[in-house]
């Protein structure tokens, strides 16, 4: 299962994920497990509700090694969920992984990705 941190915000101004991260402040941040498949998609899904009160998201995507199409759809689902609540979504630790299921299924726009750097 995926673990979270959280810390508390300062400030009234929310600024955008990428913009408080370099600013010093506070993001919540979830980590996808390795495999990230069917069988892992109740406890990831159980974490992304509990996640879409709390305003700006990061995800780790380092570990990842395996990922579906349901958990790709469940991450584009959060994505316009969290906006939905008024927050919003970065990535850290993006990988091949996720890039190339991203881009089989024409989903690196939707999730928000950031661009792929070859390694």
């Amino acid at each position: 299962m995926g673990g979270k941190r959280t810390a508390k915000k300062s400030g009234a101004q929310r600024l955008p994920v990428a913009a408080a991260e370099a600013a010093g402040e506070a993001v919540t941040v979830v980590c996808l497990p390795a495999d990230c498949r069917l069988a892992a998609q109740v406890a990831l899904k159980a974490e992304l509700e509990q996640m879409l009160q709390r305003g700006d998201i990061v995800i780790e995507a380092q570990a990842l090694e395996r990922v579906d199409t349901a958990a790709l759809q469940l991450l584009l689902l959060f994505r316009r969920e969290l906006e939905r609540h008024g927050g919003s979504l970065a990535w850290r630790g993006t990988n091949a992984t996720l890039h190339e299921a991203a881009a089989l299924l024409g989903l690196e726009q939707s999730l928000n990705l950031p661009a792929a750097t070859s390694a």
